[in-house]
This record gives C-alpha cells, structure tokens and sequence, in this order.
C-alpha cells in the first residue's frame, strides 16, 4: 500500500512518536508499505520553521528531511498538472488550509491513502479519498 503522510505525522514521526495513534505506527513501521513525503510538506515545514512557528529540536529543515529520506521515506513530488488542476478539488466547509487541501488532491489523483489524523478530512471521503 501506498501512503502519503500528512505534514503533522511527519512531524511526529520523527520529533514525537507518542502523538501517533497505534494503527499509525504500524503503518510506519511496515516495510512493505511506501511511506510518501510531499515536497508540499517539506515546504510548509521551512515556511513555519521561518516564520519562527515550528521548532525542530537541533535540526534545521533540510537536516530533517535528509533524515527522513535516511529512514526510507519517499518524496513524492506533484506534477504541475496537479498544480493547474488543484482548482477542481471540491470546497469542504470549514477546510481553507492551503497545504492540507493540496495534499489532499494530490493524494486523489495519485491514488494514495493520506495518513493523518486531521478530523476535518473524512468529508473528503465522499470524493474518493482514501484515508488512515
């Protein structure tokens, strides 16, 4: 199975495994299922590591995403066909995240299972994603 990992489990993964829900870790520790990062997630990790709003310990963010790939994650990188369709993603009430709504399409068209533990996504399901 194919995963592309929200940007908070990302986070968690490596910074505080504690927060992942049991089902979460086994899908992360499985080495028969592909673990995803979005370049869209490494981007908002610079963002708000910039803007002062995330910390990362002692790492910078290319420290961090060099370890992730170390530990066998996988970029994922979208196509810009995603990006000049991303306006077709349907509007979900309460949902305006930027970089959430764009992980969200480009799981739909790539056909992942996004792996979060957003609450406001399951409404997404009514449009075919697929989530854990």
């Amino acid at each position: 199975m194919k995963y592309l990992l929200d940007t908070h489990i990302l986070l968690w993964a490596r910074l505080d495994p504690a927060k992942l829900k049991p089902a979460q870790r086994r899908i992360l520790l499985d080495t028969s299922a592909q673990k995803l990062i979005s370049s869209l997630s490494i981007w908002e990790i610079s963002l708000k590591f910039s803007l002062g709003k995330l910390s990362l310990g002692d790492h910078s963010p290319e420290e961090f995403f060099e370890s992730m790939l170390q530990l066998g994650f996988q970029l994922a990188e979208p196509s810009p066909g995603q990006f000049a369709s991303f306006y077709r993603l349907p509007k979900v009430l309460a949902h305006k995240d930027p970089f959430d709504r764009m992980l969200i399409w480009q799981a739909l068209q790539e056909k992942l299972t996004l792996l979060t533990s957003d609450q406001r996504l399951p409404e997404y399901k009514l449009h075919g994603l697929l989530l854990a």
